[in-house]
């Protein structure tokens, strides 16, 4: 039997599916693995290529993998899809897999260490905590609202509506609709409580990590967004430049350009929709702040906020620190504002 140089894996919960081909692209082995069957039958096997897609549970089994002496690539699936022929299966997928990895032009998503993903599932458990108070909140603004009981926006108001629930003497809440605005804010507070714990622990690894601790200089980028680009970027060098890092998180213009005539729209939905969302945010802080004490030390900002709307100038900032990030992050640098820009 030939030797296996390349294998294609269609990841599963339980039930895998592998597509290996020799050195001249005949097909060597192709079978169903069961989960405990899969790093038995990779133990066995001489070193090769491993082709994944990069999705849930990847990462996991790329270090599993690269554990025993193999090489492992993970591929973003929609980079896949061309090479699947015909009717999409199982077989059909691994067969894709291994067709794509092998590509000169293909490119991969850097493994992430069990270290990492644990930061990021500590993001994702407090983004999920930040969205399920939006939740409670509106709940009890809208139950209330049923009854003719209606407070201003923000905190304020919600701490006024807060006290009426707990207060009982107001007429307009009858008794068992009262109990369920309650079971809504002790679960309110709760949440609250979760979602501080979260921050003391990101806090936490941020004063671990060196490289947080520089990302933390650049103006609306904090330890929140900064341990979420450690985290998310495993090795920076895998870009070639600052531009390819706020591509790949989606603060780029999508293109629709033919014929030498260039045409650029709005940003699309792909890319890092998490980093995006807090790059944005920290830019919108920014310019709101600018806004307030003038915008001295960015005249390049003021200038395009004369000209755009300030959520065009925000994903602009957002654009410029994102690539500010990755050149610190590659070459170890420290932030430094630039001379032209200072005060």
């Amino acid at each position: 039997m030939d030797e296996v140089i390349t294998i294609g894996v269609d990841l599963a919960k339980n039930v895998f599916q592998v597509h290996g081909v020799d050195a001249e692209g005949g097909v060597v082995v192709r079978r169903q693995l069961r989960r405990g069957q899969v790093l038995p039958f990779f133990k066995k096997q001489p070193p090769c290529l491993i082709g994944m897609e990069a999705c849930a549970t990847s990462h996991h089994w790329g270090r599993e993998i690269e554990a025993l002496g193999h090489s492992v690539r993970l591929m973003a699936p929609r980079y896949v899809k061309p090479y699947v022929k015909r009717n999409k299966n199982d077989m059909a997928d691994a067969e894709a897999i291994c067709e794509a990895v092998t590509r000169p032009t293909m490119r991969f998503v850097e493994i992430k260490t069990a270290e990492q993903q644990s930061v990021l599932m500590l993001h994702r458990t407090r983004h999920l905590f930040v969205r399920q108070r939006t939740m409670l909140i509106n709940a009890l603004r809208a139950h209330l609202a049923e009854f003719g009981i209606v407070a201003g926006v923000g905190r304020n108001g919600l701490d006024r509506l807060l006290k009426i629930i707990e207060d009982g003497a107001d007429g307009r809440v009858p008794p068992s609709a009262r109990d369920g605005l309650l079971a809504l804010r002790d679960q309110l507070e709760m949440v609250k409580h979760r979602i501080l714990d979260a921050d003391r622990r990101i806090l936490a690894w941020h004063r671990m990590s060196e490289v947080s601790q520089r990302l933390d200089d650049i103006p609306g980028v904090g330890p929140l967004i900064a341990t979420a680009l450690v985290a998310s970027v495993p090795d920076p060098r895998a870009f070639k430049s600052g531009r390819d890092l706020a591509a790949w998180i989606g603060l780029v213009p999508r293109q629709n350009s033919t014929g030498g005539k260039e045409r650029l729209g709005h940003i699309s939905k792909a890319g890092n929709r998490y980093l995006r969302m807090l790059l944005v945010v920290g830019a919108l802080s920014v310019i709101r702040r600018a806004k307030q004490v003038g915008y001295t030390r960015r005249p390049w900002l003021a200038e395009l906020l004369e000209r755009r709307s300030t959520k065009v100038a925000a994903i602009a900032l957002a654009n410029k620190n994102a690539r500010t990030a990755w050149a610190m992050m590659a070459h170890g640098t420290c932030y430094k504002e630039p001379a032209s820009q200072a005060v």
